[in-house]
């Protein structure tokens, strides 16, 4: 009975797989055939006279095998088999064959079931030495020994026939449920290898693009492949690459300059053939600089590549009031020379310099612009200006928490720091005053910063053109999170400039979404106030809605002093900012000009929603790949290289004179581990630590083991020794 059970239950769970580890059962030989299987049951199984069951696939007759049976080539018989086995309910794997001398033809072929044979036992004995057996993973085999197969013998006019064919099995096939796991089921085809290289170009791994896929075609046993396979794939992509990466990156811009005449790039390598730096700017990057280059952001970012190559783009402001990206590279260092070099191509590219560049406070950048954005043929001279945020942020670590928290002083200093509508005088008494207040003339590090002071504090550029339009780093900072959805640490140059791309796609595609609103609609004005219909129909709405508040602001806070007479059309006006000192300004009125590359998109959806004409499409679609399939004959399909080499580029032939980059060690790789880490960040990771306390009294200078209070608790219920008497008692 016991026996019985076992067997119903290992039949149920498909576990019967061999002599070797078959359960053995007295069943009567009086029962020959039955049936078993899920959903169905599609398999039918025999009883030897010894008790083993043979299974026996239930398909169409027009699909099982039989001998003589002729294929005109090989290919087509072991299609036929592979077909007849994911039917049936098991996979195929080709085995023995016999060959001419030449090993030209083949003269006898074997396909047998994929479990057929048996695994090596690899059995593990103690060598008396006393050390410990290693380990082994625990992994499952379905090798059972299956007699089942296919064989094909070549004819004498070249074709192939069976020569011999096994129709039972001595194992339970795959139910119908488990199909789609089947080898023979499972395919990444060309629209399954697109999904996961257009979902790597937004950043989405395999995993989330294989539950997009189940969802798109409407359950996971519809994909055709199965989790493992979409890791496979894009594992696939990273290895095409190799260390053909660098190569691979310049032969793409290569190709890209070629075809568009505007797209500029430049690139180094050191002495061992490593690149080490790449710049690159595209046409409407190139474009974008005429128009609106005059305020550039130039910061650094990391952890976009597998090499900690520094990413680092040119960022500006648009019509839209948004980041725009004006070219960008890539750099193995940060230093004076790498940057130096970046600039320099930058004004090859752009033919001017920007009016002004804002960084951070890096050295590095400092000198490279000072010796870069220079004076020469007809250029003018950049201007550096430091981000304001980055200076702000370290007056508490630099003067204390105490001073910047617990007084006003932070208030002041904002007070003349921030504000656009002061005179330099102003500024200086003001700070002065401010440092005399707090006692703090000795301070070096305000020393320092009030010696740069015309590098950041806005009074020093407030009559400068075009410079309100950018005070901090936050654009660039803004530009970096923006990048970090699309790049991650891991990604090889190539999947890195897809990316890129794929960035620059979302990004512009953005700028001609607020284009459309701007040409289509206009906001909402005042209805006696002309001067804001104007304004409306001359500026986007982003620009409008600041020109708005300024328009609003001049009714309470300006006041017209003085009004001349009109000379040929002219008018003077003399107004007054009854927040600053008088002072007369001017404006002058720029068109504005757009560029767009057209793209045109045709989409077609004839069938709507009725079910007929959906109907009527499917078979129409089937028919034709039907009538595909027998006018291509033996037309070779697109093999899985060609089809990376058209996702990412053809493979450089013969030697490559690029290599890929060297990994590179800077200090803002957020991920190594021996990074530099600064004192401020050692006390912020200290702060969230859990302080250990007492659990006792809850003090944090010792604990329970070294308390004071225990100790003394102890003592006072001490007993006191007695002295010890002398001599022996008897």
């Amino acid at each position: 009975m016991i026996t019985s059970d076992l067997t119903k239950i290992a039949d149920n769970q498909g576990s019967i797989c061999g002599d070797k580890s078959r359960l053995s059962s007295d069943v009567s030989s009086d029962v020959s055939t039955g049936s078993t299987g899920s959903e169905g049951s599609i398999n039918s199984y025999m009883l030897s006279p010894g008790g083993r069951r043979y299974f026996k696939p239930t398909v169409d007759a027009s699909r099982i095998p039989f001998r003589g049976q002729v294929f005109k080539t090989l290919e087509k018989g072991c299609k036929f088999y592979t077909d007849y086995g994911a039917l049936s309910g098991f996979d195929i794997r080709k085995t023995t064959e016999k060959t001419t001398e030449d090993k030209k033809t083949v003269l006898l072929k074997y396909f047998v079931c994929n479990i057929e044979g048996f695994n090596d036992v690899d059995l593990r004995s103690s060598n008396g030495s006393g050390s410990k057996e290693v380990q082994g993973r625990r992994t499952m085999s379905r090798r059972c020994g299956c007699k089942a197969k296919f064989v094909l013998k070549i004819s004498s006019v070249n074709t192939y026939y069976v020569f011999s064919f096994v129709e039972q099995h001595n194992h339970p096939l795959v139910s119908q449920s488990g199909r789609h796991f089947l080898k023979a089921n499972r395919k990444m085809t060309v629209g399954l290898r697109n999904i996961v290289f257009d979902s790597s170009k937004v950043n989405i791994g395999p995993s989330k693009s294989f539950c997009f896929t189940k969802e798109l075609y409407g359950g996971y046993a519809n994909v055709g492949a199965t989790l493992c396979d979409f890791r496979n794939c894009d594992r696939d992509l990273k290895l095409y690459v190799g260390e053909r990466d660098g190569q691979m990156m310049i032969d793409k811009f290569k190709v890209m300059q070629e075809t568009c005449k505007s797209f500029y790039y430049a690139y180094e390598v050191d002495s061992t053939g490593h690149l080490t730096k790449l710049f690159w700017s595209d046409a409407v990057g190139r474009r974008n600089f005429e128009v609106y280059g005059d305020a550039v952001s130039f910061d650094a970012t990391f952890d976009t590549n597998k090499y900690n190559m520094i990413f680092a783009p040119f960022t500006g402001v648009d019509k839209h009031d948004k980041c725009v990206t004006f070219a960008a590279c890539l750099l193995s260092q940060e230093s004076v020379t790498d940057y130096s070099w970046t600039f320099s191509y930058f004004v090859k590219a752009m033919g001017r310099n920007p009016v002004v560049i804002v960084t951070d406070q890096c050295a590095a950048m400092k000198v490279a612009i000072r010796d870069t954005f220079v004076a020469v043929n007809d250029l003018v001279a950049s201007k550096h200006r430091l981000c304001m945020w980055h200076i702000m942020d370290k007056f508490p670590m630099k003067l204390g928490n105490r001073l910047c928290k617990e007084t006003d002083f932070m208030e002041k200093m904002k007070t003349y720091i921030w504000s656009s509508n002061i005179e330099i005088d102003e500024f200086e008494t003001g700070w002065g005053a401010i440092i005399k207040e707090f006692k703090l003339e000795e301070n070096k590090w305000l020393s320092d910063m009030y010696a740069i002071r015309s590098c950041w504090i806005p009074a020093y550029f407030r009559n400068e053109p075009m410079f309100g339009l950018m005070r901090t780093t936050s654009r660039s900072e803004s530009e970096n999170f923006f990048f970090s959805q699309f790049h991650k640490q891991g990604d090889t140059l190539c999947e890195f400039w897809l990316r890129f791309q794929s960035a620059m796609d979302r990004q512009r595609n953005e700028t001609v979404r607020l284009d459309n609103e701007s040409n289509t609609s206009l906001p909402t004005t005042l209805p006696t106030w002309f001067i804001e219909d104007d304004a409306a129909e001359l500026f986007t709405c982003a620009i409008f809605y600041k020109i708005q508040e300024e328009i609003l602001a001049s009714c309470y806070d300006m006041q017209i002093k003085r009004m001349s007479e009109e000379v040929e059309g002219v008018t003077h006006l003399e107004i007054r900012d009854i927040k600053v000192k008088d002072k007369l300004f001017k404006f002058l009125l720029v068109e504005i000009m757009q560029f767009v590359l057209a793209r045109n998109l045709l989409s077609v959806n004839k069938a709507g929603v009725q079910l007929d004409r959906l109907e009527y499409v499917q078979k129409t679609i089937k028919q034709l790949n039907t009538d595909l399939d027998n006018q291509c004959g033996d037309f070779v399909e697109f093999t899985k290289k060609d089809h990376m080499a058209a996702m990412l580029g053809k493979q450089p032939v013969g030697e490559v004179s690029i290599l890929v980059p060297n990994i590179c060690k800077n200090k803002g790789n957020y991920f190594k581990k021996k990074r530099l880490i600064s004192e401020r960040e050692k006390a912020l990771t200290k702060s969230k630590k859990r302080i250990r306390k007492c659990k006792k009294c809850e003090a944090i200078t010792h604990d329970s083991r070294t308390c004071p209070q225990k100790k003394a608790a102890q003592k006072e219920v001490m007993p006191v020794d007695k002295p010890a008497e002398s001599g022996l008692n008897v």
